[in-house]
């Protein structure tokens, strides 16, 4: 092949078709679980979260609460994929090799949100989100008491006494969550997150009519099942409240993926080493929404 400006162009023009395709067509999970935050700096504040906006009855001057003194901040990471063409691949008209990588550079650039997303679920036990505790934990402070939202029970559904003992107090405790005030704050569970190893257990619990032992299923079609093949443990699961406006977690996009090309036959690189290069480029980052949204069960008790 004649290496021009011309051939050039179409060489790149064809890898960003393929990438694009790829992007278009990979399989994404994050938007069932998190909330897309657009961002237009380097770094947001979200101390917002330490308020859980409510009406009130309005008697004399308006009720302002103040946003916490110490804010909660995301700041955007840089992210990237890149692939090199040889030259020599150009001039030998080599070049099937390299639209299967840009076929993996698309997937990943689509599921770059859910490795943000997912790696968050998995560090929730051992990362703070805006109340300065971890988000799933034991000692939230609400109106000077604890509130767990963080369990240690194995799901299960071997039996009414086991389903009760994990899911169901899992979905127990976050329907009692209440605010500063003392009221509740009605959050309805309806995504139940598990790995690839609970697969099983987690459509048993909300398909069966009855357990083994006889009694009816009460938890049959209370959630949507999810399963996240970005999950770490193999037996941490995960109850969530999507419903609202404001999710559990959040990805906080900068810049989304997008294709990139180095096709400059005078670029330092293709001069000292006949190597173009493609791939992709983004700015994003993830973090915690109001952790009442969330219960997270590391699975260790039986």
């Amino acid at each position: 092949m004649i290496v021009n400006a011309s051939s050039l162009k179409a060489i790149f023009v064809n890898l960003k078709t393929t990438f694009n395709n790829a992007f278009s067509a990979a399989p994404s999970q994050w938007q069932k679980v998190a909330m897309l935050v657009p961002s237009s700096t380097k770094t947001n504040d979200y101390k917002w979260l330490s308020n859980f906006p409510r009406m009130q009855k309005w008697i004399g001057e308006k009720t302002v609460k103040a946003l916490a003194a110490s804010g909660y901040t995301i700041t955007n990471d840089d992210w990237e994929v890149t692939v090199e063409v040889d030259r020599n691949d150009i001039d030998d008209d080599n070049l099937g090799i390299y639209a299967p990588q840009a076929q993996m550079a698309g997937e990943s650039a689509k599921q770059l949100p859910d490795e943000i997303v997912f790696d968050l679920v998995n560090k929730g036990f051992a990362s703070q989100c805006y109340d300065g505790q971890y988000f799933f934990d034991v000692d939230h402070v609400v109106a000077g008491q604890s509130v767990s939202n963080k369990g240690t029970k194995k799901l299960s559904a071997a039996s009414l006494a086991a389903a009760r003992a994990s899911y169901g107090a899992a979905r127990t405790a976050m329907k009692k969550f209440r605010d500063d005030e003392g009221r509740p704050l009605n959050i309805a569970p309806n995504v139940l997150l598990v790995p690839p190893a609970l697969e099983d257990d987690a459509n048993l619990l909300m398909t069966t009519e009855r357990f083994e032992d006889g009694k009816p299923n009460p938890y049959r079609n209370t959630a949507t099942v999810v399963v996240a093949p970005w999950l770490n443990s193999d037996t941490a699961w995960f109850l969530l409240d999507t419903s609202r406006p404001i999710k559990p977690f959040i990805y906080q996009e900068r810049k989304k993926p997008n294709f990139v090309q180095q096709t400059d036959p005078q670029a330092d690189d293709v001069f000292n080493r006949k190597k173009y290069k493609f791939g992709a480029e983004a700015r994003a980052a993830g973090g915690y929404g109001f952790w009442q949204l969330a219960y997270g069960s590391d699975g260790s008790e039986g």
